[in-house]
């Protein structure tokens, strides 16, 4: 059976990613709700999400060079 997108392996990583894309959202001035919030523009959510994988690729090469 495969497994959903939205599942978590590591306990607590689900609210450890919302605090990091509130945290993001936040960086680049777009207010998020708690909760949905579907009446982000297509822009502002590509802008959350384009910058978080910066961030996290970002670290993951500073954990490389250590």
């Amino acid at each position: 059976m495969a497994k959903s997108n939205s599942s978590y392996e590591v306990p607590g990583a689900k609210e450890a990613m919302n605090r990091f894309k509130q945290e993001v959202a936040n960086e680049v001035g777009v207010n998020l709700k708690q909760g949905y919030n579907g009446d982000l523009t297509s822009k502002q959510a590509g802008t959350i999400g384009g910058y978080m994988v910066k961030k996290l690729i970002h670290q993951a090469e500073s954990n490389m060079s250590k």
